[in-house]
């Protein structure tokens, strides 16, 4: 973005005051003249410096630090002093700095919580609140929010519960808002509701941040629940989208799995597709939540125009994505694969029921009896017998099982497929299936692989070079985000999750094919999000769902006006000249 952009009015704020705000502060980039308006002249070094010289200094700081979780607090530390600089820097360094804001490194930022805390970012909600959350959100000092990222800390990455301390989540894919679809920070509020913890660790821990007791269930936690999104509707008034992290409620329940006895069911044949699901350390019924809209997920007696989305479809929209772009290395069609999962959650039902979702729309209906997920087969002990019997061309891990898919394994899918889809999504990489190197070296480079978290790209002893995908969601739901809000859309539905795999496929070129990776490098990743977003915004109008009238004709425009840019403003307002006489 070009030129200086100017404040329509000096901020009323002043001195020290306008330094500790991250949103208003530029530290040394202020000017003399700021300087000296504002009450900050002399408590600021006499240098004044470019955003970009200040984004060299923060960068070279950066690469002194021994380990990614000490440049994680530093970022962090970055962000509560000065937002532009933070994002600014990220912006001009996407693909190097994103494995540090979220994941794999955010797993371990949340484990270690409690030891790094220095300064509260986003809400808090607690069990203890039950009744006042909507006081709670009366206190948060932005109006205007459009996205908020909410967890209940139950269920983080593949660490399990990490209470209180799994804030650094909804901070971290809020953060990715911003840096991947340039959604302005100022509009996104993080919030942990905090119910307690069933983690015997955190609670003996005298550092842990959050309620210290076992965790609340059944109708207080669901009160606490609904009273949180009630209470977003009353306080924002208007649409605005929620990202949900926290266990399914039960809405739909599908099946029973016992993990003691691996039981293995699958989905009825499509046409020639199988879906299998493999439980692994499940022993509670499965629930399957489509994503919904809050009139499908709370009481019908109270409307809503808040948008709630579970987690689940941007992990299931860009999976699909890697597969629909396997497709053309593959060289068949997409009901002509069977589908096994080594995991059988809300992520693993979630990609399937987008998979059902592109076949339906490949052949143009299915029969409803085939969509039911029913059929039983006998008991299979070992993943390993299961690959052999089932014979699958797919094979996802969503279950964090770290080493799952053993040697045997993927040699055994290489050995009756000439080109193996190989997806380890598990996160952070302590809990992948499979390595990058591992897949290519057992496959003599068949398989097709695709990752959670990153992986260095491999060389064979041939010469022949790999660069491995990662099947990050943040190609997704930033761009979903920015569309469902420059549109204002109604509800957020399967297809847009649908359409934005397919977005993302098509933005795969033949020469990132030709190299094995099935998405496009980070470094574009703003570009693949604002495509996504202006096709969600053409079918939010398509399908009558957009809320912005009249209806423009220019739908990359209508994005383009919901983007932000973290360069610096000038607190001095653009002045002008009366004619002379």
């Amino acid at each position: 973005m070009s030129g200086v952009r100017h404040v329509n009015k000096i901020p009323t704020i002043r001195g020290t005051d306008i330094l500790r705000d991250a949103r208003l502060n530029k530290g040394t980039a202020f000017t003399l003249e700021e300087r000296q308006i504002l009450g900050i002249h002399g408590l600021l070094p006499p240098c004044i410096s470019t955003q970009e010289i200040q984004c060299q200094r923060v960068y070279a700081e950066l690469h002194k630090k021994a380990n990614d979780l000490q440049r994680y607090i530093q970022l962090m530390a970055l962000l509560e002093r000065n937002e532009s600089l933070f994002f600014k820097l990220l912006m001009d360094h996407t693909e190097e700095l994103m494995p540090i804001v979220y994941t794999p490194t955010v797993g371990l930022a949340c484990q270690k919580y409690g030891v790094i805390f220095r300064k509260p970012r986003g809400l808090f909600v607690s069990i203890n609140d039950l009744g006042h959350v909507e006081e709670l959100l009366e206190n948060w000092p932005v109006d205007d929010v459009k996205a908020i990222v909410v967890t209940d800390g139950e269920r983080i990455l593949g660490l399990g519960d990490l209470g209180c301390c799994g804030m650094g989540i909804p901070v971290g894919k809020l953060a990715l808002y911003t840096v991947c679809s340039r959604i302005d920070p100022k509009v996104c509020l993080p919030v942990m509701i905090d119910v307690g913890t069933n983690n015997q660790t955190l609670l003996d821990d005298p550092l842990y941040i959050g309620v210290p007791q076992k965790r609340a269930t059944g109708k207080p936690y669901d009160d606490l629940i609904d009273e949180f999104i009630q209470a977003s509707e009353v306080i924002f008034a208007h649409q605005t989208l929620i990202m949900r992290n926290i266990l399914t409620r039960e809405l739909k329940p599908l099946f029973l799995i016992d993990s003691l006895q691996q039981d293995f069911k699958n989905l009825s044949p499509i046409n020639h597709c199988c879906v299998y699901f493999i439980a692994s350390n499940f022993k509670f019924q499965m629930q399957c939540i489509h994503i919904y809209g809050f009139l499908q997920g709370c009481p019908e007696v109270f409307e809503c125009s808040t948008l709630v989305v579970a987690f689940r479809g941007g992990t299931a929209s860009v999976t699909v994505a890697g597969v629909l772009a396997a497709l053309r290395i593959t060289k068949n069609k997409l009901a002509d694969h069977n589908f096994l999962f080594q995991g059988a959650g809300e992520a693993a039902i979630g990609i399937a029921d987008l998979l059902v979702l592109a076949m339906d729309r490949a052949v143009g209906g299915l029969n409803e009896q085939k969509l039911k997920y029913a059929h039983s087969m006998e008991h299979i002990r070992t993943l390993a017998e299961v690959v052999k019997k089932v014979k699958p061309t797919v094979i996802i891990g969503v279950a964090a099982v770290a080493g799952a898919f053993t040697e045997e394994i993927v040699k055994s899918m290489a050995s009756f497929n000439e080109r193996p889809v190989i997806f380890a999504l598990s996160n952070p990489t302590s809990k992948a299936e499979c390595t990058a190197e591992q897949a290519y070296t057992w496959t003599n480079g068949k398989a097709v692989f695709a990752s959670g978290s990153p992986f260095s790209p491999v060389t064979l002893p041939d010469g022949r070079q790999f660069v491995p995908g990662q099947g990050n969601n943040s190609y997704i739901f930033p761009g979903v985000a920015l569309g469902v809000i420059a549109s204002k859309a109604q509800h957020v539905t399967d297809e847009m999750f649908l359409l934005a795999a397919e977005s993302l496929a098509d933005q795969v070129t033949s020469s990132q094919l030709e190299k094995g990776c099935l998405f496009p490098p980070l470094s574009d990743i703003r570009e693949v999000s604002f495509r996504v977003a202006v096709d969600v915004v053409k079918l939010a109008y398509a399908s009558g769902l957009a809320t912005v009238h009249p209806e423009p004709s220019d739908k990359e425009q209508l994005v383009k006006e919901n983007l932000y840019y973290p360069d610096y403003i000038s607190y001095i307002p653009s002045t002008y000249a009366w004619p002379k006489q």
